[in-house]
């Protein structure tokens, strides 16, 4: 059995220092470390249980096929702070027929980056008997 101790997810923007500012300023993700010099070097954000490395630089944008997916605490307060922050909101929070509560953003380079609530009375949440 393979032990995984921590996961990152690694980005490589078509704009380094615009990713940066969107990620740490925007979304206030905090830093883990950083690494190398110029516009290339390495930023590595704290994901909750895992990291967002963005670092290096890409020709074109990712494939629209990658997505992000974020756990928030309260989606419609992280909807008022990012629309305040000008950060493209692309589905405001929608509760799905699942029910999670989800919210659709976008980085500079278009990448797709949903918000997930889990509110208290959902089964990932909340198994009575147990």
């Amino acid at each position: 059995m393979v032990h995984v101790l921590s996961s990152r997810t690694l980005l490589r923007p078509t704009d380094p220092d615009r990713s940066r500012a969107f990620y740490g300023e925007r979304l206030g993700l905090a830093v883990h470390r950083e690494f190398g010099t110029g516009p290339e070097r390495g930023t590595v954000y704290f994901l909750g249980g895992g990291f967002l490395e963005v670092s290096g630089r890409a020709d074109a944008p990712v494939t629209p096929a990658l997505k992000l997916w974020l756990q928030v605490a309260d989606a419609a307060a992280a909807h008022e702070e990012l629309r305040a922050k000008d950060v493209e909101i692309v589905r405001p929070p929608v509760r799905e027929p699942w029910g999670l509560v989800e919210m659709w953003i976008a980085d500079p380079d278009g990448t797709q980056i949903v918000l997930v609530e889990i509110p208290a009375d959902h089964p990932l949440r909340y198994r009575p008997g147990i």
